[in-house]
């Protein structure tokens, strides 16, 4: 198998499940007793934190690019950047490097595709639900998305930073969402793009009024199908 690096820390919940679903995946797909060879490096995401409430982009280029380059020196062969909003980041870090980076919203846009979906609506971070970098990715997919809400990305914004982040998961915040994704489905929604591996802890991906697609289950399939295809 080929050997994937794992950029992680963003948070080290969001890390644990990446871990887990793709040694899951090439357990099952693999080599009997198989295990995902991985490089994983969980950044300190306080410095992240802090240079994204400035505004420094740069600086959190920086961080994932210099990361992205120790695990290439370290051996690996492709990279996985664990968070859906780093991405943000996304084209600086594969400028950086030899290696391919597997993009989260590629991953996701073809499942859609081979699911023949072609309109849903986005939830995650603020910078997810209304900015171009993810948005776009899906679309060229031939996905067509509802218009962010203000309201919803305040409310799931904040859900995810100040509760589910550290931890804290709530009937409140469990509620809101099952509400919002409700609204989704009267308001034309024919699916849900769970776009924040963080957002599972409040939402049922298996029992909802939409189909949901989970950003985080695609991007391990599409990690443990990378490499696999070396043997």
């Amino acid at each position: 198998m080929r050997t994937l690096g794992l950029i992680g820390g963003m948070s080290w919940i969001s890390t644990r499940a990446f871990y887990e679903r793709i040694n899951k995946q090439v357990q099952k797909r693999g080599q009997p007793m198989a295990s995902a060879p991985m490089l994983i490096e969980s950044l300190d995401y306080s410095r992240i934190y802090q240079a994204k409430q400035s505004d420094d982009w740069d600086e959190v280029a920086s961080i994932l690019v210099d990361s992205a380059r120790r695990l290439e020196t370290a051996g690996a062969q492709g990279l996985l950047i664990a968070a859906n909003t780093m991405h943000k980041c996304y084209d600086r870090v594969a400028e950086a490097i030899s290696i391919p980076v597997l993009h989260i919203a590629d991953s996701v846009g073809k499942a859609m595709q081979e699911a023949k979906c072609e309109n849903a609506a986005l939830l995650g971070t603020r910078y997810i639900m209304t900015e171009g970098f993810y948005r776009q990715r899906l679309v060229s997919h031939g996905v067509d998305l509802l218009p962010p809400d203000p309201q919803d990305v305040e409310l799931v914004d904040g859900i995810i930073y100040k509760e589910l982040m550290l931890g804290r998961v709530t009937r409140d915040a469990e509620r809101a969402l099952k509400t919002i994704i409700t609204m989704k489905e009267k308001e034309g929604a024919k699916a849900i793009v769970l776009a924040c591996t963080e957002l599972e802890m409040v939402v049922d991906t298996d029992a909802n009024v939409l189909p949901v697609f989970d950003s985080t289950d695609i991007h391990c399939r599409a990690a443990a199908d990378w490499m696999l295809e070396a043997t």
